[in-house]
């Protein structure tokens, strides 16, 4: 259980450090170049704060529990992503709909696999 945890901890770690770090730098545009279509839905300011917590949530899903100091603290960090991608999933699931565009149900999958790698270890590491 306890490596399939870290596998679980690593994962979704590794996808919001990568989009934290390119939400956090690239304009608007070059984020829509990139196919990271969430950035037409909303503010930039928005956008760059999501990117924020992104990459707090890595620290979070990483070090309480590599270090020993407060492990439960890796499963709290692990239900901040888990709600970002609720919302994701919404949005994407409003661009599919409304925006016509059927490519975005492709990130509606993917946004619940990571929901589901966040859901499970926020539920094994409480």
């Amino acid at each position: 259980m306890t490596v399939a945890l870290w596998i679980g901890q690593v994962l979704p770690a590794a996808i919001f450090a990568v989009s934290g770090a390119l939400k956090s730098t690239m304009s608007r545009e070059r984020m829509l170049e990139t196919g990271q279509t969430g950035a037409a839905a909303y503010p930039l300011p928005v956008i760059r704060l999501t990117a924020i917590c992104e990459l707090f949530a890595v620290v979070g899903l990483i070090l309480p529990v590599l270090l020993g100091i407060a492990p439960a603290l890796t499963g709290w960090a692990a239900v901040g992503p888990a709600v970002v991608m609720v919302g994701a999933m919404a949005m994407h699931g409003r661009l599919a709909i409304a925006g016509h565009r059927p490519a975005e149900w492709r990130n509606v999958g993917v946004n619940t696999l990571i929901l589901a790698l966040c859901v499970f270890v926020a539920a094994g590491r409480l």
